[in-house]
């Protein structure tokens, strides 16, 4: 890890870049739509709540009038919207710069997506992996593409159980275990689809950042006790500053892919952003097939193979 002040400040020119962020109507997406938008991109907030997206568009062009956003709709829990949100964005558009795989859950009781998979591991890892999968091949045409994935200080509590991803029927499950396990599973497939991209001679990387401990929305399931309530009290740090080590990962010409940026100060949980580590059972190459191939299996989605 090495110190510095990368701010919005750093961010080159981003005029022609046609840049996807889901979860953009609040947090880290909103604030990195923003930083895009007033850099000169072309950003597809890629939302559940149209509500709350054309609200938060609303609010974007208010500050930055000359922004060039739009909302489409996109609810990463269910793989036919993953579907139909590929469908509509290739129909629109023949190029993808950046996409950015932010949205997220975090905590939640035990529950099942309308595809009945467990909703923390689906939202977070395997609607991802679909919509990746469905924008790779625009993704691999345009030059010095990138693929973004938002994990977590999380994913050093998360254990992959491949003989139960979904702790099913509830057996066995806690919010943090799913939610760790979910985060381990996005850095697995940022490594696996950098080393699938690099066997191919793609020019088109794959890059993971985690905000630290931020206030945003998706901590509101966490209740007032315990360690994580006392992390996000006493130790967070404002969604501006918790987005940019995504922002950085999604436009510092000096990133390379299977990098992973995070905040510099103690702990990874504030500052500015930096590269940091993941612990070893990110780095797993067999959990990273075994994860990338059960993925294919329940997504119906297949790309790049070895």
């Amino acid at each position: 890890m090495t110190k510095s002040t990368w701010t919005i400040n750093n961010i080159p020119s981003l005029n022609g870049k046609t840049i996807i962020v889901t979860g953009a109507n609040s947090g880290i997406g909103y604030e990195a739509t923003k930083e895009f938008s007033r850099k000169g991109a072309t950003v597809i907030m890629a939302c559940r709540n149209m509500e709350k997206a054309a609200k938060a568009l609303s609010e974007i062009k208010n500050e930055i009038p000359n922004a060039v956003a739009e909302i489409m709709e996109l609810d990463v829990s269910s793989l036919k919207s993953v579907q139909l949100f590929a469908q509509d964005f290739k129909a629109k558009y023949n190029k993808l710069d950046i996409l950015l795989n932010n949205a997220g859950i975090m905590m939640l009781p035990y529950g099942k997506t309308v595809d009945a998979y467990e909703l923390q591991f689906a939202t977070n890892h395997l609607g991802h992996f679909a919509l990746t999968g469905k924008l790779i091949d625009l993704l691999i045409s345009t030059p010095g593409s990138r693929v973004v994935n938002v994990s977590s200080m999380a994913h050093m509590m998360g254990n992959m159980n491949f003989n139960d991803m979904m702790f099913e029927n509830g057996k066995g499950y806690t919010p943090s275990k799913a939610y760790g396990r979910s985060k381990l599973s996005n850095l697995l497939f940022t490594y696996e689809l950098q080393r699938r991209f690099e066997a191919m001679n793609a020019d088109t990387i794959a890059v993971a950042a985690h905000p630290g401990v931020s206030l945003t929305n998706l901590g509101r399931h966490i209740g007032d006790k315990g360690f994580f309530s006392l992390m996000f009290k006493n130790m967070s740090q404002t969604p501006d500053m918790g987005a940019l080590p995504s922002i950085r990962a999604c436009v510092d010409p000096d990133v390379r892919g299977g990098q992973y940026y995070g905040p510099g100060n103690f702990m990874n949980m504030t500052g500015y952003p930096v590269l940091v580590r993941s612990n070893s059972r990110s780095h797993n190459k067999k959990d990273a097939s075994k994860l990338w191939e059960l993925s294919e299996k329940l997504t119906g989605v297949s790309y790049l193979s070895k």
